[in-house]
């Protein structure tokens, strides 16, 4: 196994101007407190929702069918699909909806049976947002499509519903591995003992300013055309909110064995055999989200899109760590932050290097003058993204030295 690489390790620096990337509850910018200082946040669930949503070039959906994130999917996806478009009986519908969806769940019997089934809009809703793929949601339909066609009344139809959730139990273990590919990246949360939460094999940390939080308040107001033309003075709105600029660290792990594992269902033990080539593609499209998508609120009044300045790939069997101590103190600089930040992130890669020895390769991308990683030039991102998909789909040997 020295030969594979186990982890990718993605670092960018990205530059905003007058944005609000990311709002807490009360409409401001997420903070961090760093190094004694407030640095400017963007959550990883912020940016990963992004991802998962993007289309252009860089897209994940292209590549296979992505989750629906819900806490209505057995509703709007399995329920209404089979009583409004294929017209079967509602009441049987939602008595073998709520049945399985039990099941899946790890619902206890006592709390399925205070459920009515008649009022399956509400019953069938689930408590926290639960992520199922495509393809196990036309797995339930087509259950319940059977259940339903094949029994005349409610009594036939409990006694088929107990028999199918014996015999189906193997099934509903493998749904494991039925998700969609955004959960195989990005793992998904279930309480219930069937669909036990897949781990993510996409680390994704909080995102931060390099440099202490720079903020300005946007009074704005919003002009009533008519009462305006009128001759009446005033505004018809008057607000107020927060825009930030800073330089922000991003930092990413992809956990080659377990992403291998969750696209094609083997065992990590087995991933390295395995067919590899979709990891590679999805590793491919992935460094190039992260480096060109861009989480942002008040889209119409901001247009907060920006791409990375820098990004930077290690490949490598060790375990991860983050380059965001190189940023425990704020970067200061007069001249160029882009430039300080980019050299503070080397100075201290290279510190790295010299307590623990080096153990990746790399490669970066970058718009900065004279930057170079390991002694050798930047390349073009499409460029960068390939050799990782390269490495991902393991047709790039791990060579430390090279």
């Amino acid at each position: 196994m020295t030969d594979q690489t186990r982890f990718l390790q993605i670092h960018t620096l990205t530059p905003y101007i007058g944005v609000l990337l990311n709002r807490d509850d009360v409409g401001q910018a997420k903070r961090l407190p760093l190094g004694g200082t407030i640095r400017g946040r963007v959550s990883s669930q912020c940016q990963k929702r992004h991802w998962r949503r993007a289309t252009g070039e860089w897209s994940l959906m292209p590549l296979g069918n992505l989750a629906i994130r819900s806490r209505q999917t057995f509703v709007k996806h399995v329920a209404e699909p089979l009583t409004n478009d294929e017209g079967l009986d509602p009441e049987k519908v939602a008595e073998a909806v709520l049945a399985i969806q039990a099941e899946l769940l790890g619902e206890s019997k006592k709390a399925a049976a205070k459920k009515k089934a008649e009022d399956y809009v509400a019953e069938l809703k689930t408590n926290q947002v639960i992520v199922l793929g495509h393809a196990e949601i036309e797995y339930v339909k087509s259950l319940v499509r059977t259940l339903v066609a094949d029994t005349a009344s409610m009594k036939e139809l409990k006694a088929a519903v107990a028999a199918l959730l014996k015999k189906e139990k193997p099934n509903f273990a493998s749904m494991r591995e039925g998700a969609g590919l955004d959960a195989a990246l990005f793992g998904r949360m279930i309480t219930g003992d069937i669909l036990a939460r897949s781990d993510a094999a996409v680390h994704v940390a909080h995102a931060f300013t390099v440099n202490a939080l720079e903020t300005e308040p946007d009074y704005f107001t919003a002009v009533d055309d008519i009462t305006q033309d009128s001759g009446e003075q005033g505004s018809g709105h008057i607000n107020i909110s927060e825009l930030t600029s800073g330089l922000y660290y991003s930092y990413v792990v992809i956990d080659l064995p377990l992403l291998v594992s969750n696209l094609q269902g083997c065992h990590q033990r087995d991933w390295a055999n395995a067919d590899r080539s979709l990891a590679g593609k999805v590793v491919e499209q992935l460094i190039g989200l992260i480096a060109t998508v861009s989480p942002g609120a008040k889209l119409g009044s901001t247009a907060p899109y920006g791409s990375a300045d820098t990004v930077v790939v290690e490949a490598g069997n060790r375990q991860p760590r983050s380059l965001a101590n190189a940023f425990y103190k704020p970067v200061l600089a007069r001249n160029d932050l882009r430039e300080a930040a980019s050299g503070e992130l080397l100075k201290h890669l290279t510190r790295l290097d010299g307590m623990y020895g080096r153990a990746e390769m790399r490669q970066a991308s970058s718009l900065i003058d004279n930057f170079s990683i390991d002694g050798r030039a930047p390349v073009p991102l499409p460029d960068l993204a390939a050799w990782a998909g390269a490495i991902a789909a393991g047709t790039l040997p791990f060579k430390p030295e090279a």
